[in-house]
């Protein structure tokens, strides 16, 4: 006898008549579980994606927890059908690592996306246990899907592919989206760190740690903006890919361009304040005509430099801002275009 069975959610529950001589209803019931928790993985990683912040969609993945353990009781009640369990032992072991890695791996991601800013090594440790994570669920949906074609035709069920099919496409959609973005994010952000180091040693007039941090990001920004070459559009969609290399385009001329003129400008003031202390501590009568003229050219260049490093903190500032501003909304846009929504 040849079985036909449409892969789609259920409107009526069977569960309580899981065990019957049908193979269909076999498989309906444990697709009825399945697929509830699957539908709620994806509609959790579209919250997430869309959301971005991992704490924001904490509530769903508590929500979540409680009916993964209701499901794995639920499906760990059938017994074996025609003396296999390898269909339904593929589903349970889905629910034990789903659960797994929302309860211990999405807890650490969690604690590491509060710190994950801080650096470029915290950030891209965040970024590898998000992709690890969603590596480990995404392995066992798929031997689940593997198991059921075994399943299926060894009991002549015909598989007519539908709401599972459309899941299984949404949640490889969406990691391909993520890794795509992750790519690039990561060439982003290890120059959006070091020009942070920079403008904190400006800030602090330190000369050193000017000089190391701007070869610090003009480096990054060079070898990083090489390796965005390579990386395709996705999808035709190439606005996060020229928004990153727009970014580190700005980088490369700050460092080469920009903060030396910077840099010139705290040696002057250093030297103007070297001369302004050596000038203070003479009396007036001591000091001579070229004493005075050396101070007052001094004075001069200073003022002149107050100018120039004011116009060039406005331009760097102005530009900075529209370029993270064209940044935020390319990510924004892409995650929303490519993304699939789900519930």
């Amino acid at each position: 006898m040849k079985y036909l069975l449409l892969l789609s959610g259920l409107t009526v529950s069977i569960f309580a008549h899981a065990q019957t001589e049908s193979p269909v209803d076999y498989m309906q019931a444990i697709s009825e579980q399945f697929n509830a928790i699957s539908s709620d993985m994806m509609s959790y990683t579209s919250a997430a994606a869309h959301g971005k912040s991992a704490r924001k969609v904490d509530k769903k993945r508590s929500e979540l927890l409680l009916q993964i353990k209701e499901s794995e009781r639920n499906v760990r009640k059938m017994k074996p059908f025609n003396g296999s369990s390898n269909y339904r032992d593929a589903v349970i072991e889905y629910f034990r690592v789903t659960y797994i890695v929302l309860n211990e791996d999405y807890a650490k991601i969690l604690d590491m996306e509060e710190i994950a800013e801080q650096s470029y090594d915290l950030m891209e440790q965040y970024m590898l246990t998000k992709e690890k994570a969603s590596e480990k669920i995404n392995q066992e949906f798929e031997r689940v899907q593997e198991e059921k074609k075994v399943f299926a035709a060894n009991n002549n069920v015909n598989l007519i592919s539908g709401e599972e099919s459309k899941l299984s496409l949404k949640i490889k959609t969406a990691g391909e989206v993520s890794d795509y973005y992750h790519t690039l994010f990561l060439l982003f952000f290890k120059s959006y760190k070091n020009e942070i180091y920079l403008l904190e040693a400006i800030n602090k007039g330190d000369l050193n740690a000017m000089e190391q941090n701007k070869n610090a990001l003009l480096a990054s920004a060079t070898e990083d903006y090489v390796k965005t070459g390579p990386i395709e559009s996705f999808k035709g969609d190439a606005t996060v890919k020229n928004a990153c290399q727009q970014m580190l385009n700005f980088y490369k001329m700050e460092a080469s361009q920009k903060i030396p003129q910077l840099i010139e400008f705290e040696l002057v003031k250093e030297n103007y304040e070297k001369m302004k202390t050596a000038m203070d501590a003479k009396r007036p009568n001591e000091r001579t005509k070229k004493d005075i003229d050396d101070y007052n050219a001094a004075i001069n260049t200073y003022n002149k430099q107050i100018q120039n490093v004011n116009a060039v903190h406005n331009d760097l500032n102005k530009k900075r801002s529209q370029l993270l501003d064209n940044w935020n909304n390319a990510v924004d846009n892409f995650f929303h275009k490519h993304t699939p929504k789900y519930r």
